[in-house]
C-alpha cells in the first residue's frame, strides 16, 4: 500500500514539481553567470535544486567526514557513481562550491546543459580523445582560478550497486596541479534511482567524505597513477554498504 501511495506521490507531486524546480534553477542560473556572478550562480541555485529534490523526493541523506575539508582550498572530489542521485547528493550536501566533469550527452539537457555551461562544468567525449584532452585542460584551468573539481572515475553509473575499477584521468589531473584527492562513499543512490529505472524509491542515502590523500609524492607514470586509483577505490569500498561490497 505504502508503495502505490509513494508511486502516485511520485508521478503527480514529485515530477511535476521537479520540472518547475528545475526549470527555474536553470533560468537563475544561467541569467546570474551572463550577468558575472559565476561565483555565486554557478553553486547556490544548484544546491539549493538538489537538497530540494532529496527533500522532495522523501530520501534523507546522512553526511559524515565534512571536517575533513578545509574551506579555500582546492581539491579534486572522487566519488562511486550508484545513481542519478549521486548528484544531488554530493550537490546539496558536500558544503563546498565544486566544478562538474560530466558526460557529454549531458549538455543537450534542455536548459540544464545551457545551465552547466555558463556554470562553468566541464563536459568530457570520452570517444574522442583530442575532446577527452581538451576537457582536462578545462578543469585544470578552473582549478587554477581556486575550483575543486568532482569526478566518477567509473564514468559510467554502475548495473549492480558495485564499483568498477577507476579510470586514472582524475589522479592524472591531482598529481599535476599538486591537489589532494578527497575520496567520498555514497550509498543509498542506487536503490533510489539505479541506471535504466524511471521507479524512484523512497530510501534513506549516506556521503562519507574520507580525509585527503596527498598526490605530492605519486609517480606520474601509468602504472604509479592506477596504484594511486586503486588506493583510492579501496577507500572507498571499506565504508559502502555490505550489498554493495
Amino acid at each position: 500500500m505504502l508503495r502505490i501511495l509513494y508511486v502516485l506521490y511520485t508521478w503527480l507531486i514529485f515530477v511535476p514539481v521537479f520540472l518547475v524546480l528545475t526549470f527555474i534553477t536553470a533560468v537563475i542560473t544561467i541569467v546570474g553567470c551572463l550577468l558575472g556572478g559565476r561565483k555565486i550562480f554557478a553553486y547556490y541555485p544548484g544546491m539549493i535544486w538538489s537538497r530540494l529534490t532529496c527533500y522532495l523526493a522523501l530520501c534523507p541523506v546522512k553526511v559524515k567526514g565534512r571536517e575533513h575539508i578545509r574551506k579555500g582550498q582546492s581539491y579534486i572530489f572522487v566519488a562511486n557513481h550508484q545513481g542519478a542521485f549521486d548528484i544531488f547528493s554530493i550537490y546539496g550536501f558536500l558544503g563546498v562550491p565544486v566544478k562538474w566533469m560530466m558526460k557529454a550527452s549531458l549538455a543537450n539537457i534542455p536548459f540544464v546543459g545551457a545551465a552547466c555551461r555558463a556554470a562553468g562544468f566541464i563536459f568530457v567525449d570520452h570517444s574522442i580523445v583530442k575532446t577527452a584532452a581538451r576537457s582536462v585542460e578545462e578543469a585544470e584551468a578552473a582549478i587554477k582560478e581556486g575550483a575543486s573539481i568532482i569526478v566518477f572515475p567509473e564514468a559510467s553509473r554502475t548495473y549492480d550497486g558495485k564499483m568498477i575499477r577507476f579510470k586514472k584521468g582524475a589522479f592524472q589531473m591531482a598529481v599535476d596541479q599538486q591537489l589532494s584527492v578527497i575520496p567520498i562513499t555514497l550509498n543509498g543512490p542506487y536503490k533510489v534511482l539505479p541506471i535504466g529505472s524511471l521507479n524512484l524509491r523512497c530510501h534513506r542515502m549516506e556521503m562519507i567524505i574520507h580525509p585527503p590523500l596527498s598526490s605530492g609524492e605519486v609517480d606520474p607514470s601509468p602504472r604509479s597513477l592506477q596504484e594511486f586509483a586503486d588506493r583510492t577505490q579501496a577507500i572507498i569500498a571499506s565504508t559502502l554498504w555490505e550489498e554493495f561490497k
